[in-house]
């Protein structure tokens, strides 16, 4: 790993995800009753559950309310989900608060224009790979995968790496339960 990448990565003590284009390619999918349903990626979806195996939690923040993501954050074991929220950059001061940790020490991944703000306030704001140009310059990385296709568990991995903690998530998948 890049000094400068294991850096950014080092002081991560909250993950925070957007979920549309991040967690999802970021489409939208109606049944014939007129119900949404997405489509999320195993991969990431355990790369949260690992990071949490470490003791860095995550948090969920949407611009919409869904109750299909309330689902996937409690399988995920997500610490908390937040959602119809606007700008996401105003709940920071919670969030900050709620879990003790500086913005600095906060890793969030988002896709498009309402997530610069958030992205330009914490320590590792991070972009996928299919977002906007201009949402890519305001980022300090940019993931190699497309949102809805590994980029949160790209940055897990990054996250895990950075902090050595590689060998701890070995030993507690081998863990009997």
């Amino acid at each position: 790993m890049k000094k400068n990448i294991k850096e950014l990565f080092k002081q991560t003590k909250l993950l925070i995800l957007d979920v549309d284009g991040v967690l999802t390619k970021g489409e939208i999918i109606y049944d014939d009753q007129g119900r949404e349903l997405k489509i999320f990626n195993v991969k990431d979806g355990f790369g949260v559950f690992l990071l949490g195996s470490v003791g860095i939690k995550t948090v969920l923040l949407s611009a919409k309310n869904s109750p299909i993501l309330k689902k996937r954050a409690f399988d995920m074991k997500v610490a908390e989900v937040i959602g119809g929220i606007l700008p996401k950059e105003s709940v920071l001061g919670r969030i900050t608060k709620k879990y003790k940790v500086k913005p600095s020490q906060i890793c969030f991944i988002g896709d498009d224009l309402i997530d610069v703000g958030m992205i330009s306030r914490v320590g590792a704001g991070i972009t996928v790979a299919d977002a906007p140009p201009e949402v890519k310059k305001c980022a300090s990385y940019v993931t190699e995968k497309k949102g809805g296709e590994g980029a949160v568990r790209e940055i897990v991995d990054l996250i895990l790496e950075a902090q050595n903690h590689q060998n701890r998530v070995l030993r507690w998948l081998k863990k009997p339960r």
